[in-house]
């Protein structure tokens, strides 16, 4: 990488005193380009379980390269666009509903990839761009909101090149839940989490369609324990928006399920030649 600015920094003179477990969970050699992003930018600007993890994750799993187009849907404050473009010279279009254009782009131009990103404010059913126009849309932490519709993965097929890529990383379960949930989760449930669907699901919910090739599905090692060491750095820090926002009490919540039903879900697909 080269002639690439300093990493971002975040905008208030933040120390984060950690102890040293959190320390090591933030330099998770899982995860070696996030180590090298300041944990206090990440804080500041979250706005759910650790986005540039997830991002590095999905990564993984897509043929990226510099120059691509990427749509980074539901991008939130940006950060993912930021990684994205700093770690894979990508040319990105950071869109989001929730939070305006305006806010990103003083995000990205701080970053110094004013030139490499262009932030947008849309919804996710109609987006502004020509069809074919994608190499890759990754989405993260978002697409469970819109991406359930049976007809929603048209909309992605049609804005991939062909040979494009659909990359999605977002929260799931280990089982599906008809009934709702079970007894240790009925202190903390959220309407909101009928939105999650095991992996088996999504790979279905793709694959029915006949529109994308390859559909292949993963579920992160230990993702539970991920997103709960997220929650107690950003408690233990108290910086930013997102500080034990699901109940009030998304540590406890994560602890007593220790994994049976929560988990991180990778659903990646290929648009066809």
């Amino acid at each position: 990488m080269t002639n690439m600015p300093p990493y971002p920094q975040p905008t208030q003179a933040y120390y984060l005193q950690l102890p040293d477990n959190m320390q090591a969970w933030l330099t998770n050699p899982a995860f070696p380009r996030t180590a090298k992003y300041d944990p206090a930018w990440v804080l500041e600007n979250d706005m759910g379980p650790h986005v540039l993890w997830m991002t590095e994750w999905a990564l993984e799993a897509v043929d990226i390269k510099p120059g691509m187009k990427v749509l980074d849907l539901g991008c939130g404050r940006g950060t993912s666009s930021i990684f994205l473009a700093r770690e894979m010279q990508a040319q990105v279009w950071a869109t989001d509903l929730w939070i305006p254009a305006e806010e990103n782009e003083v995000r990205i131009a701080a970053a110094g990839l004013s030139d490499q990103i262009t932030a947008m404010h849309a919804e996710a059913h109609a987006l502004p761009y020509e069809e074919g126009f994608f190499d890759l849309i990754i989405s993260i932490d978002a697409y469970q909101y819109f991406g359930t519709a049976d007809l929603y993965l048209g909309a992605m097929h049609s804005l991939l090149k062909p040979g494009g890529q659909l990359a999605v990383v977002m929260p799931g379960v280990t089982r599906e839940l008809p009934d709702g949930p079970p007894a240790h989760l009925k202190d903390y449930w959220d309407w909101e989490f009928c939105c999650f669907h095991t992996a088996d699901w999504w790979q279905q919910h793709w694959a029915k369609t006949g529109l994308m090739q390859s559909v292949q599905t993963d579920v992160l090692e230990d993702g539970w324990k991920r997103w709960l060491e997220w929650t107690l750095v950003g408690n233990h820090a108290r910086i930013g928006p997102y500080v034990d926002s699901v109940g009030g009490n998304e540590a406890d919540m994560l602890r007593d399920d220790a994994g049976e039903i929560f988990c991180f879900n990778l659903v990646v697909a290929r648009k066809g030649d």
